[in-house]
């Protein structure tokens, strides 16, 4: 009854069913759907938005859990303005078994990467209709990846500089050297003011998948490697662990 009800009322961003569980192969070209239609026109001319991305094995109420996680917090926080999920197959087959956990991971990378396009789609039709509101982005672990190739497509247009206000990484997935003066260069033309990483050494799954070579030395485990863009900072944090509601404890201030 409660998750009927939040779905009803909670703003999100969806691609469910666009790609293949198990494979990942595109099956749904759309750019993406709005839930509840509606709550989007009321978000045209604000001040600014949020959008948080789930990471990993999380089916539809899954993800609505995370939404509100952040939703609630923020609002702890005295962050007033809207918090939007974005809601995409991230629940591969296999992913609670050890055994496929592997072959789910990297089906949920290339899930996350193609997500990359359909997030850039709404930033840019939503900036379109609302020039001066700022958008911030929110990824907990799998979700650093899609805000990692959003910032890519978002970087093949030279109209779209500062297009994103800030983004956020809680125990984010991608790699440390993601964000160095390099592999940075997207994120420091489309980011308009900052990038904040919220890593921990404490992290139990990112220790297990670094120390078992799955994930390429994950920038929320030891945080960036050497010298980074400028608009990039982290904090090391201590949640209990990988969830994101443990990070979410954990997090003293936003913006």
């Amino acid at each position: 009854m409660l998750l009927t009800k939040l779905k009803k009322i909670f703003p999100r961003i969806s691609t469910r069913g666009f790609y293949d569980l198990y494979s990942g192969r595109t099956i749904n070209h759309e750019p993406y759907r709005l839930y509840p239609k509606k709550d989007f026109d009321v978000l045209i001319g604000l001040k600014e938005i949020t959008i948080m991305i789930h990471g990993l094995r999380n089916n539809p109420s899954g993800a609505l859990a995370k939404f509100v996680i952040a939703k609630r917090r923020l609002s702890q926080l005295g962050y007033t303005n809207p918090v939007i999920g974005y809601n995409y197959d991230s629940n591969t087959v296999g992913a609670q078994y050890v055994m496929y956990a592997l072959h789910a991971l990297h089906t949920g990378i290339i899930i996350a990467n193609k997500n990359g396009r359909n997030l850039a789609r709404f930033v840019i039709d939503f900036k379109r209709k609302s020039p001066d509101t700022k958008i911030r982005l929110i990824g907990h672990s799998l979700g650093a990846h899609v805000i990692q190739s959003t910032i890519k497509h978002l970087a093949k247009n030279t109209k779209n500089k500062d297009i994103l206000e800030a983004v956020y990484f809680f125990g984010g997935s991608i790699s440390a050297d993601a964000l160095n003066p390099k592999n940075g260069s997207a994120a420091q033309k489309i980011i308009a003011r900052k990038i904040r990483n919220y890593y921990s050494p404490y992290d139990d799954v990112l220790r297990a998948a670094d120390d078992w070579n799955w994930i390429d030395t994950p920038i929320g485990y030891n945080g960036a490697y050497g010298k980074t863009i400028s608009k990039y900072s982290q904090t090391m944090v201590k949640p209990k662990n990988h969830r994101f509601v443990s990070y979410a404890a954990v997090l003293s201030s936003f913006p």
